[in-house]
């Protein structure tokens, strides 16, 4: 599916990961620094080990958002820490201007640490950031 797709460059989207105050988990958000909203967003996420056979990985996760405003953010899931061991994949998908959109942004092992921590001025906190 995703050779169908037009080769349009996606700017100003990222997909960041927070520590969330008082819980072990942490948030996953899809961040829009453009000036203009996102349109018909699909965001599926999946985590996984690379080497086979013995291969882990989680299941795959959709989440439907109808618009993303400008300079703006939105939570799509939480995300647990056991998981940080693997491969964390955000594949997103949007339309603007009536033009598809699609990036993967990939996580890997052991980045989502308090270390890499991060300001990030949409969401005025520390994030981990892809972009």
């Amino acid at each position: 599916m995703n050779k169908d797709l037009p080769n349009n460059e996606v700017k100003n989207v990222t997909v960041v990961v927070k520590p969330e105050a008082g819980i072990e988990h942490w948030s996953v958000h899809l961040v829009n620094s453009n000036i203009f909203a996102l349109k018909n967003i699909l965001v599926a996420s999946t985590g996984y080990a690379e080497k086979a056979p013995d291969r882990e990985e989680t299941s795959t996760l959709r989440q439907f958002f109808d618009e993303l405003e400008p300079k703006s953010s939105i939570q799509i899931e939480l995300i647990d820490p056991k998981v940080f061991h693997l491969f964390n994949e955000f594949g997103v998908t949007y339309y603007h201007n009536n033009e598809i959109y699609f990036k993967k942004f990939l996580f890997v092992p052991e980045s989502i640490v308090k270390e890499n921590l991060r300001q990030n001025e949409i969401m005025n906190t520390e994030v981990v950031e892809h972009s």
